[in-house]
């Protein structure tokens, strides 16, 4: 599917097959990414560029729009939503340098892939605590302004990133920094939670988490400093970790925690979980690695809490146990607490 350095319309059913993991010698998620690593491949981190960064980040962050632009945001079914999409970059494993960046674009609601773009990259930025973005969104903007330029049409109204937005050491994450450069609406989804501002995942945090009952349910990550931070979502009722999702840009919290529900077949929002296979898929092309490509999603049931209603499809039909069937590709990282 993801040919490398393709970009593809896609048409077609492919919803109806199970998912094959990666080969484990192809790819790693940014576990890899850890400081160590990146410093071995790029060297230490001056403290003037630390600064510099710094002061880019506070820069930008004062453009950030925290509450929703856009009518179809306020639409209690999102009506007016055709388009979103998701980023993400893989690292082939043992190698901090090496990497895919892919962004996909899904319809909505249908959440079928209508385009995909790979392309493998080199981070020669270190990975520092905290300026993730520094290393990776350079990257994932140029997809987005080719996308623009070529086929503005299959523009995505709405991106989901893979990490935090306001949910970050100085409110600036990831998610915030690319709405920023692509002025598009933005929602932070992390698999991990971020302890800043006296989150902690304590005993207290555990047990909100174990009230969770059904899709959709979620509870407020209420900081020291009285900031609501985000909230802890339950995305599907199959789901047994909550994801945590914030503020990127241009939305509000409340339309980014339903959209993200709604944008769940599993745990991982749709268009996260295309990306992440479309880059392991692209590496695994890249490098040489025989096999099949991997099929692109199973039967699933949208989360009863969307709007949207019914996806038409049996819950359990298709799909294996919670932790497996949700985002085989994705496991967690320690990368993922720091963006």
């Amino acid at each position: 599917m993801c040919d490398p350095g393709k970009r593809q319309r896609l048409h077609g059913n492919e919803g109806e097959q199970h998912m094959r993991e990666s080969p484990p010698e192809v790819t790693c998620r940014r576990g890899a990414r850890n400081g160590a690593m990146a410093q071995e491949a790029a060297g230490p981190l001056s403290e003037e560029t630390l600064s510099l960064w710094k002061r880019e980040q506070a820069r930008l962050k004062a453009r950030v729009v925290d509450r929703d632009t856009e009518a179809w945001q306020r639409d209690p079914a999102f009506s007016g939503l055709r388009r979103v999409g998701g980023v993400d970059v893989s690292f082939v494993k043992g190698d901090s340098v090496r990497a895919c960046a892919s962004l996909v674009v899904l319809s909505y609601p249908e959440l079928e892939v209508v385009y995909e773009e790979s392309r493998m990259v080199s981070l020669t930025a270190p990975y520092v605590s905290g300026f993730l973005a520094f290393r990776e969104v350079p990257f994932l903007l140029e997809l987005v302004q080719q996308l623009r330029e070529k086929e503005p049409d299959l523009m995505p109204q709405v991106l989901l990133v893979d990490g935090n937005g306001v949910l970050h050491h100085r409110g600036f994450g990831v998610a915030c920094h690319l709405g920023v450069l692509t002025d598009l609406p933005c929602i932070g989804v992390a698999k991990k939670l971020l302890q800043v501002d006296g989150l902690e995942n304590d005993a207290l945090h555990k047990e909100k988490i174990r009230l969770l009952q059904t899709g959709g349910d979620s509870f407020p990550l209420l900081g020291g400093s009285g900031t609501v931070l985000g909230m802890a979502l339950k995305s599907h009722d199959r789901s047994t970790r909550p994801l945590y999702v914030s503020v990127g840009h241009k939305m509000s919290l409340e339309a980014a925690v339903r959209l993200t529900c709604c944008c769940c077949k599993f745990r991982i929002p749709e268009p996260v979980r295309q990306a992440d296979i479309c880059s392991r898929e692209h590496i695994r092309k890249a490098l040489g690695h025989p096999g099949p490509p991997a099929p692109r999603s199973l039967k699933a049931q949208r989360p009863k809490a969307c709007p949207r209603g019914d996806s038409g499809e049996s819950a359990g039909e298709g799909q294996p146990p919670e932790d497996h069937s949700l985002d085989p590709r994705t496991a967690p990282r320690p990368g993922s607490q720091e963006q």
